[in-house]
């Protein structure tokens, strides 16, 4: 399998070590990486054995199987369509993009013309089979998450107490911490949709990881998860399972059997 990367940081670089160099995909590699920064990704490309293109929809036009967005929600928006027009299949980071009904539509009929598909990781949250099950048939009631992270981790918190930073729905708080509560993306689209999907993001300094405790009812009975996380060493902003949930997706793309 040939990779494209979109994205030099955290997550890309976590990507390129995991393939390129410990080889944790067996018959892949990221044969090539983008960012706007071109210093950047020269330094990454030598030091992880691929190519820097400088134009990006070059790298969208060659034999590369499957691009990975590991950038910015603007980044999806910009370049989504044309990877997906040229035939390639697209696994999405940033999946508050998807929060767009618009966009969201827009990629499904581009997909469909193309044959090709758009691959969502869960994120740093459990319980999205549970939510799509039971959503299946319409039958589900309630959803929740409550999200509480250091101060470092949150644009505008305070760093001395404890603060409810937002309360509300998930389309909005996508929009106040785009960089922050993509799980609330992901938990839409697999459950009620972002305006019935409750979010709730604590500020908090006296932990020191990021945790998600989801709450979820329906004919099926009632769903409680806490997952608590570590951010990755380099970025407190970035969830290391939502790391290790593309390094998953890309495992499974084409697997002949697949579990959930």
């Amino acid at each position: 399998m040939k990779i494209g990367l979109i994205g030099a940081g955290n997550i890309g670089k976590f990507l390129l070590h995991s393939i390129n160099i410990r080889e944790l995909i067996p018959d892949a590699k990221i044969i090539g990486v983008y960012t706007p920064n071109e210093i950047k990704g020269k330094k990454l490309a030598e030091e992880f054995n691929t190519k820097y293109y400088v134009n990006p929809e070059t790298m969208f036009q060659s034999d590369v199987d499957v691009i990975v967005e590991a950038a910015t929600v603007q980044a999806v928006k910009d370049y989504a369509s044309t990877i997906l027009e040229n035939g390639k299949d697209l696994v999405l980071s940033s999946v508050g993009a998807m929060s767009d009904h618009n966009f969201y539509k827009k990629l499904e009929g581009i997909c469909q013309s193309n044959g090709t598909k758009v691959h969502l990781p869960s994120g740093a949250i459990g319980g999205l089979d549970v939510l799509k099950a039971a959503q299946s048939i319409g039958e589900l009631t309630s959803v929740t998450i409550i999200t509480r992270k250091p101060p470092n981790a949150l644009p505008g918190a305070p760093l001395d107490k404890e603060h409810i930073l937002y309360e509300g729905s998930a389309s909005k708080a996508i929009e106040l911490f785009p960089k922050n509560i993509n799980v609330s993306i992901i938990l839409s689209l697999a459950g009620l949709g972002t305006e019935r999907t409750g979010v709730k993001i604590i500020s908090d300094p006296a932990v020191k990881k990021n945790s998600h405790i989801i709450e979820a009812t329906g004919s099926f009975g009632k769903l409680s998860v806490q997952v608590e996380n570590d951010p990755m060493p380099s970025n407190p902003k970035t969830s290391y399972l939502a790391a290790l949930s593309v390094l998953t997706a890309l495992k499974n793309k084409d697997a002949i059997i697949k579990v959930g």
